[in-house]
Parts: C-alpha cells; sequence; structure tokens
C-alpha cells in the first residue's frame, strides 16, 4: 500500500494504522510502501511551502525569519512522527524518487493506493503519479481504498493525468461522494466507502488511549488558520465555564486561544478527544473520530478546497448542522447531539467498507 502516512499529522498515521489493520483483520499481510520524497522531508518542508508563500517569500529578510520560526517545530514534529510510524506500521525499505520504486519494486500480490489525501497536490503544488501505481506495471492488480483527491475543481489537463493514470485500476474505491461523481465522469468506476479510521468502533482505539491529567474541557484541534476558529471557541469555553485545551504537532499555535497541550502521543491524542466535553475542529479526521466515538462536536469550515472531506462524512451521518454557519452561535456547541442514526449508519457503512476491501483484494 501506498499512501500519505509519512506527513506530520496524526489523521495521516491514524488513517494507516487503520488501513493496515483492516487488511490484516480480513486475513492478509500489508506493507506500507515507504515513500517520502526528498522535499516533503521534514528537514526540507518548510523550505518547500515557503515557495509558495507569496508573503513571506518576496525577501531575503522575511524568508529568514519565517524559517527560524517554523524549521525548528517541524524538525521536532518529523521526528517525533518518525518514531510513531516505526513504532505502529509495518513498513518495506524506504523510497525518495521513482526511479528508486521502479528499480525496487516491492513484492506483492496486489498494489494499492490507500487513504488521506493520495490523489491531490503535494507539498509543492505538483501532482505526484508514485501515487497513482506508476511504478507498478502492466500486469500488476492495482485497487485503491478510500483514496481522496483533497480538491474538485480539476483542468483539462488533470482530468486528462487522471484518467492515463487510474484507468490501470482493476477497482477504484474512494472516500467522498465529490470523488466518486469527478471519476464517473470522466468514464472511470468508483465506489464510495468510509474512511477506514471509521472501520473499527471506539472499542477498538481505546486500545490504543492514554491517560490524560485534565478531566472536563473543550477542546480545539485546528489544522487551517482561522482566526475566527479560536475566538469562537473561546466563547463556548467562557459560556461553558471550562478551560480551553488546544492540542497540535505545531507549537506557534500557543499564540491562539487555548491551553496549548504540544505534541501529544497518538494515545493522549486520542482520549483529548474522547474526555472533551466538547470539540471544536475544521479537521476530517477531528471531525470522523468525534463521531466515532459520539462526543458532542461543532466542525468550522474555513474556506479551503478540501472542505468536502468534512461535508462529506457529515452528510453520510445527518450531521451536517453541526457546521459553524454563524461565528456568534454559541448555542450549537451547547446543543446535544443524537448519535443514533449515526451509529447505524456507520454499522452498515463499516460492514459494506469491509466487504468492498476483501472484494477488490480476493477479486
Amino acid at each position: 500500500m501506498i499512501t500519505r502516512h509519512a506527513i506530520t499529522n496524526y489523521g495521516s498515521l491514524l488513517q494507516a494504522i487503520a488501513t493496515q489493520q483492516a487488511i490484516e483483520s480480513i486475513g492478509h499481510i500489508c506493507e506500507i510502501i515507504d515513500y517520502k520524497r526528498k522535499d516533503e522531508n521534514y528537514l526540507r518542508q518548510e523550505s518547500t511551502l515557503l515557495k509558495n508563500k507569496s508573503d513571506w517569500n518576496n525577501n531575503v529578510i522575511k524568508k529568514i525569519f519565517y524559517m527560524s520560526l517554523r524549521w525548528p517545530e517541524s524538525v521536532i514534529a518529523g521526528r517525533f512522527f518518525e518514531k510513531l510510524r516505526l513504532k505502529y506500521l509495518k513498513m518495506t525499505k524506504s523510497y525518495v524518487c521513482e526511479n528508486d520504486l521502479k528499480n525496487d519494486k516491492p513484492h506483492a500480490d496486489v498494489f494499492m493506493t490507500g487513504s488521506d489525501q493520495v490523489w491531490g497536490p503535494v507539498t509543492n503544488g505538483t501532482f505526484d503519479p508514485n501515487y497513482c501505481l506508476s511504478f507498478t506495471e502492466n500486469g500488476d492488480k492495482l485497487i485503491s481504498y478510500a483514496s481522496s483527491f483533497g480538491r474538485i475543481e480539476f483542468n483539462d489537463n488533470i482530468k486528462e493525468y487522471y484518467n492515463n493514470w487510474l484507468s490501470r485500476y482493476k477497482y477504484i474505491s474512494v472516500r467522498e461522494n465529490s470523488a466518486k461523481e469527478f471519476l464517473n465522469k470522466i468514464g472511470i468506476t468508483a465506489q464510495q466507502v468510509i474512511d477506514p479510521t471509521l472501520l473499527f468502533d471506539k472499542k477498538y482505539w481505546k486500545k490504543f488511549m492514554s491517560p490524560i491529567p485534565q478531566k472536563k474541557y473543550i477542546l480545539v484541534y485546528q489544522l487551517h488558520k482561522n482566526k475566527d476558529m479560536g475566538e469562537y471557541a473561546k466563547k463556548v469555553s467562557d459560556r461553558m465555564n471550562l478551560p480551553l485545551i488546544r492540542i497540535s504537532p505545531y507549537f506557534h499555535q500557543f499564540t491562539q486561544p487555548g491551553r496549548l497541550v504540544y505534541l501529544p502521543g497518538l494515545g493522549e491524542f486520542l482520549s483529548y478527544i474522547n474526555e472533551a466535553e466538547c470539540l471544536i475542529t475544521d479537521s476530517f479526521h477531528g471531525t470522523a473520530f468525534a463521531v466515532n466515538f459520539n462526543k458532542n462536536f461543532v466542525n468550522v469550515i474555513t474556506d479551503n478546497e478540501t472542505a468536502t472531506r468534512n461535508i462529506s462524512i457529515l452528510n453520510l451521518t445527518h450531521l451536517s448542522n453541526r457546521i459553524v454557519k454563524n461565528k456568534n452561535d454559541i448555542d450549537l456547541a451547547l446543543k446535544k447531539i443524537d448519535f443514533s442514526y449515526a451509529n447505524k449508519v456507520l454499522k452498515t457503512e463499516r460492514k459494506n467498507s469491509l466487504n468492498t476491501l476483501k472484494n477488490m483484494i480476493e477479486n
């Protein structure tokens, strides 16, 4: 399996763990291809990102200031997640480019593109055909599980790119309904399945959880820049008279509202979501775990191209009313959620999605 397992992000790691476990649960051996692009290595990631940040990239002083702030925390987070990957994932040898993969292709009966934003732009804004299994040969069996584009606007060149590479797959399953619709439009059949983290219920994830000191609190898990989100969370915290905690793998979020819990372990990360009185998040996986754990939450949709992921899972579980549409609507966060329908849907979708995964591998 190739996936975005090496991003310094809890969701990326958790989806990789879940996919590997799902494959093993139906009786097969799974190895994750340890593919890490050179420009996405945690030592180079910030310089790659900087090239696309016109506000910071227009003079030398701003570049130095940006790198002095962001590079150290990126390296610390990168090393932290590297240790977690070694602990939780079964991986092949390391690869850094397509030539490496072609010259020493991993041995497998089936090659699979896994979940997460594998088919969207990589850090430098380009598209990487390795995530479309470009290094495989014509006789290889290719499948995908819960793959995501991370965006829904495509020009003709990008459509041709996907048509070229994805038409080689025997079976394709995707995570969002928008992805399924896009593929159908360009003549590629795809099934929709749930994110791999949702294939397992709270009982499974509790095995990973670790004790945390805080008992009653409001939690913020924020990925995208959005000042309104922190202000909204502070208002919820004040209204409920509970402390506001913010979890993040990036230290620069200490300037945002909430006491920062910096780089919590994987077990602590899951526990903070599980124990929260209310989660305020813009993260797809933050949303997915809140639904899975039946925790009160609200979703803040930021103005970015990846919002379709959040909307898709909320529509599926009939919880789209948890999207904050008015930053002054604090009552929404206080309103308790009835998860009975969501739980029923997830139970059905777990069975269907696991059957889809099994059939793709074995047929």
